[in-house]
């Protein structure tokens, strides 16, 4: 039976639009869209307050720090949580996460990595704006007069456990501790909380839920915004060995092989290999140093921060173009030549930094890094990482694993 030509045209105009809709959904520039009849709420709210593109007249800086699960992140969200003129969130995208896709894992499903990504840029781009009312769309259960305690680690920002947003007894200028922020602050009143993002003159934002730089550009070339991307990376020999010490259960093949020697025949490599992929594919795109990156991108290795945390932090901040913050200094003083007891905490970072930065290398066996060795080989020297090539090598402390490199800006 033949089709007429009419059908055929149809079912390409059918097919031109479908292809059209799916590229506006993960790629449009312009995050905000006005609902149909049927959608009622925030994005309604957001439609009728004003036109959806503008420029960044304030200049506000917008810092998101890009990086992966263990690779030293909240370490490094602590140096912009502690300035006095930063709006600090860490990890709001685990909401999206969370709501969209439960069971999300990198690397899993091209489908559900992209309905992420275009969720996540969206939901970013609000809170980069000071529109904390957008996340409630991914607080579950949904806020009521917009107050929740289901904020994912309210108490890693800094701004959120203080005044006006926290009102806690005692002296107005302590500084809660993460465990005792929601007990002694209570709901989290994000009427408040957009207040005092919208009096401070940067916004940060740490994430390792956006597996490369590529995936920002949309919010890259946004003229909303005046986004700057530091990332984080780490030796992912490291990596593997602090996923195992913490995440013993997902990691439980691993810390077996390291236990007897013998490498499990089911063990989830993609566990390494994403890992390096992502790092290899976003630091390939910053190295290459494309025209919408000039002045927008910092690579920093963990180990070098590490090593000299004031050096660097000073360099991260001129990149920036934000004034070093005293008490940014005095945070680093106090947390970098910690006793490790006092860090025990998965997610601590009170730590003695210099040691910390190669502790991996007695943490693994060199059959595990033999095998790290050769599935991420291209990553490692890119990064200016270098091969352990026997066990004395991989266990003497005198023989350093990580090259000087001078990963400068592009500016």
């Amino acid at each position: 039976m033949q089709c007429s030509w009419k059908a055929v045209l149809l079912l390409a105009l059918a097919s031109i639009a479908i292809q059209y809709t799916a590229i506006r959904t993960f790629t449009a520039k312009s995050f905000h869209t006005c609902p149909g009849l049927t959608e009622t709420g925030l994005a309604e709210r957001l439609c009728e307050e004003g036109p959806t593109f503008s420029y960044n007249l304030s200049r506000k800086t917008h810092v998101l720090i890009l990086a992966t699960t263990r690779s030293g992140s909240s370490f490094v969200g602590q140096l912009f949580n502690q300035h006095m003129d930063v709006f600090y969130l860490f990890e709001p995208l685990y909401h999206v996460q969370n709501t969209l896709i439960p069971r999300f894992t990198l690397g899993k499903s091209p489908a559900d990595r992209r309905v992420m990504l275009g969720a996540s840029r969206d939901l970013l781009r609000s809170l980069y704006d000071c529109d904390l009312y957008f996340l409630e769309n991914y607080i579950k259960p949904p806020p009521v007069n917009h107050t929740t305690d289901r904020v994912f680690r309210r108490g890693a920002s800094r701004v959120l456990c203080s005044r006006p947003v926290c009102d806690p007894p005692g002296s107005p200028d302590q500084v809660l501790e993460e465990g005792d922020c929601v007990r002694k602050c209570g709901l989290l009143n994000l009427t408040l909380a957009a207040e005092a993002c919208r009096e401070r003159s940067h916004v940060a934002i740490k994430t390792v839920r956006v597996p490369e730089v590529n995936d920002l550009r949309a919010l890259v070339e946004d003229p909303r915004l005046n986004l700057k991307v530091i990332q984080l990376v780490r030796d992912p020999r490291g990596i593997l060995a602090s996923r195992s010490e913490t995440f013993r259960d997902t990691y439980r093949l691993w810390r077996l092989w390291y236990g007897t020697g013998r490498k499990p025949y089911n063990l989830d490599v993609t566990q390494l290999t994403t890992v390096c992929e992502d790092f290899s594919s976003s630091v390939s795109t910053g190295l290459m140093r494309p025209s919408w990156l000039k002045g927008k991108y910092m690579l920093v290795r963990y180990e070098d921060l590490a090593r000299n945390p004031m050096k660097k932090t000073e360099e991260i901040y001129e990149f920036l173009g934000i004034p070093l913050d005293g008490h940014v200094a005095r945070w680093i003083q106090n947390n970098t030549r910690g006793d490790p007891t006092l860090g025990k905490h998965k997610y601590g970072t009170v730590r003695n930094s210099a040691a910390t930065a190669e502790k991996w290398r007695f943490r693994l066996s060199y059959d595990i890094v033999a095998f790290a060795q050769n599935a991420c080989q291209q990553v490692l020297a890119q990064l200016g990482y270098k091969m352990a090539n026997s066990e004395e090598e991989l266990k003497n402390p005198a023989i350093s694993l990580v090259e000087e490199r001078d990963f400068r800006p592009f500016l």
